[in-house]
């Protein structure tokens, strides 16, 4: 039996709460939060073995299995150090946490899977799986759409507005000459103008390492250009989010390519993920996750087809794209 420290309380949080309390095994739910009135609110809507915990700074009880942080900022790695410090393996949403939390985890020996979310996260489940049916990957092109709440479209705005660019052969490429692209989502989010971005760039590459080309779109404001006739014309929110994953390379002698997707609330396939990644961390699901220490990327130690079957149990499903792309 374990316990698992939630912190964070948001619409991921909320999600990632049932998920975890409802997985075999998990004896306890703490629930941290910077408003405790919060903390304590979700764990009485849970059940008895949840409980809201008085946060006075970031501090890992001794009896956690595990953490799992779905607030982002100065606080998401506050708790990230606390956790190492304890000697606690981390699940987190926040990407991009860097060498100076690498280095003391791996020092620990802790285990921190960062970005474990929709993209990163689902994206790099996909990616790795569709890597796996090829003999040689020689692109990987990841869009997502949707967000799970005000500070999650406040993200996507940030990350939006950064240079973008792309991963190709060895090295990242910066030019802000890259223009926004039509991007086919699963129903009901369709069609929508997508953005090369950096964040889940890292990512994809540490999940597929050999792919010369990798690139990562995100779906923002509507256009009010030329395009806008042709695109949905709702600007990023906190309801249907989607990822899809295009994989191009060499299979049975021959040039394919894989396509897959998966569409729901952004917030319910960001919670699932990062709980389900989090409790494996915590031994509650031996075979998901190989928990190798250092800050690393979803798609580095997951077991990708286990791991995307647990979250189809858990109602987050992906699937193949087939069939002809509906006209412009």
């Amino acid at each position: 039996m374990s316990t698992v420290l939630l912190v964070g309380t948001g619409q991921v949080g909320i999600r990632a709460a049932r998920q975890i309390v409802d997985t075999p095994g998990c004896e306890r739910l703490l629930v941290a939060s910077a408003d405790p009135a919060r903390a304590t609110g979700l764990a009485a809507s849970l059940h008895a073995g949840a409980e809201g915990l008085p946060e006075h700074g970031a501090v890992v009880p001794a009896d956690v299995a595990a953490v799992v942080v779905t607030t982002g900022g100065t606080r998401a790695r506050e708790w990230v150090r606390a956790a190492v410090a304890a000697g606690v393996p981390v699940a987190t949403l926040h990407d991009g946490l860097g060498p100076e939390l690498d280095a003391p985890a791996r020092a620990a020996g802790v285990p921190v899977v960062s970005g474990a979310a929709v993209t990163p996260g689902l994206s790099d489940l996909l990616a790795r799986h569709a890597a796996d049916l090829f003999d040689r990957v020689d692109e990987v092109h990841v869009a997502r759409a949707g967000a799970a709440g005000p500070a999650c479209v406040g993200e996507v705005r940030s990350v939006r507005a950064a240079v973008p660019g792309e991963w190709r052969d060895g090295a990242w490429i910066a030019d802000r000459a890259y223009g926004p692209q039509l991007v086919w989502f699963p129903e009901p989010v369709g069609v929508r103008e997508c953005q090369l971005v950096q964040a889940g760039v890292a990512a994809t590459v540490a999940t597929v390492p050999d792919a010369g080309l990798v690139t990562v779109r995100w779906c923002g404001a509507p256009s009010t250009g030329w395009l806008s006739t042709r695109v949905r014309r709702n600007p990023v929110d906190a309801g249907w989010g989607a990822t899809r994953v295009e994989v191009t390379g060499l299979r049975s002698g021959a040039t394919d390519t894989v396509v897959y997707g998966a569409v729901d609330r952004t917030a319910v396939m960001a919670g699932a993920v990062v709980a389900t990644t989090a409790v494996a961390l915590a031994g509650l699901l031996p075979g998901l996750v190989v928990a190798t220490p250092g800050v690393r990327a979803l798609g580095e130690v997951a077991v990708a087809l286990p791991f995307l079957t647990e979250l189809a149990g858990r109602g987050v499903r992906a699937a193949a794209f087939e069939g002809v792309l509906p006209s412009a």
